[in-house]
This record gives structure tokens, C-alpha cells and sequence, in this order.
């Protein structure tokens, strides 16, 4: 039985894997820190959701608009109907499982705290307070702009032709935001993990 031929099976064994290398690298007085598997699952997350958002704009959408151009090709109906489905659910999973794990290690961590955080007054500075709020409007982006419309755009909801036309163009935009979001959002959040940066 071979895991790697199934998603689930590929999943469990990187689960694994991880605990077996932490096992292996952790010295023998460790104990289980719940702030450090909460700040893991944050980046295995969040790698997930940028991961994803990154696809849907440098590949699956550019994609889409070449298949719609390609007067005798295949067109865009299997990827509408195959892959931006599943797609966008592991997407929308990503970025909220993201946002849920980074509030937990906000909240347990001294050098934070939640609410400290989201105001500006963790005591350690204000870039991981940057990294948050640009992370907040990413997954309200998600949430509230890019599924609604993407559903339209889908055949999912009922939605007339000017209404799908409107509803590519916001989700569209609001996925792009989310990319330019992206970059200084990782920026900050690498660096308030390894004491800021000095440019």
C-alpha cells in the first residue's frame, strides 16, 4: 500500500514525517510546546493558502484566458468544472485554518498577544502588528470578494451575464490585492519571527 496514491495518504505521511523529524531533533528534555506547533501549523497553512493564491494568479487564471482565446481548443470547461471548484475549497480551508492558527499563537505568545497585536502594542513591535492586519484583509478578501463572485462565475449561484461579467472583474481584483498583500505580509511575518529587518 503506497500512500503517495492518494491526497489523504500523501497527507497523513507528511504528518508523519514531521513528527518524526521533531522527535529526532528535539533534545531529550523537550517538552511539547504548544506555541510552537501552533506557530508550524500557521506556516504550514498560510504556505498552503499563498501557495494556492499564487496558482490561481500566475497560472489557472492566465490559463483560463488562454483557453477561452483558443478558437478549436478544449476551452475552459474542465477547469471550471474539475479544478477551480476543489481548488478554491482548499484555498478558502487554507486561508481560514491560516488566520485561526495564527490568532492562537498571537494569543498564547508573551511577545504578542492577540489583542496587543491588532492594536499595535506587542511588546514586540509593530511588524508581526503589519503582518496581521494585511493577512486580515487577505482572508476577508477571500471570504466576503473572491468566493462570492467566484461562485457566480462558476455556475454555482444563478447569476446573469452582466452579473458574471462584474463578478470576474471583483474577484479578480480582489485576488490580485490579495498577491500584492502577499509580499510585504510574508515580509513581515518572517521577519518579526527572526528580529526584524534593517534595510
Amino acid at each position: 500500500m503506497n500512500p503517495l496514491t492518494s491526497v489523504k495518504g500523501t497527507i497523513i505521511s507528511g504528518f508523519v514525517l514531521a513528527i518524526l523529524v521533531a522527535f529526532y531533533v528535539s533534545p531529550e528534555s523537550s517538552v511539547f510546546q504548544t506555541r510552537n506547533f501552533s506557530i508550524w501549523l500557521h506556516a504550514l497553512f498560510g504556505v498552503t493558502w499563498v501557495g494556492l493564491l499564487y496558482y490561481f494568479n500566475f497560472v489557472q487564471v492566465p490559463a483560463m484566458a488562454d483557453a477561452l482565446a483558443d478558437e478549436g481548443g478544449p476551452g475552459p470547461a474542465a477547469i471550471g468544472k474539475y479544478v477551480a471548484p476543489r481548488a478554491l475549497l482548499w484555498f478558502r480551508m487554507a486561508a481560514a485554518a491560516t488566520w485561526l492558527t495564527g490568532a492562537w499563537a498571537l494569543s498564547i505568545s508573551p511577545q504578542y498577544g492577540f489583542v496587543q497585536t491588532f492594536i499595535f502594542q506587542a511588546p514586540a513591535g509593530p511588524m508581526m502588528s503589519l503582518g496581521a492586519w494585511m493577512g486580515t484583509i487577505m482572508l476577508f478578501n477571500v471570504w466576503v470578494l473572491i468566493w462570492p463572485n467566484q461562485k457566480k462565475v462558476l455556475g454555482i449561484v444563478e447569476a446573469s451575464a452582466d452579473e458574471i461579467v462584474k463578478a470576474k472583474f471583483t474577484a479578480a481584483m480582489a485576488s490580485r490585492t490579495n498577491v500584492v498583500l502577499s509580499v510585504p505580509m510574508l515580509l513581515c511575518m518572517v521577519g518579526a519571527g527572526h528580529g526584524g529587518y534593517l534595510f
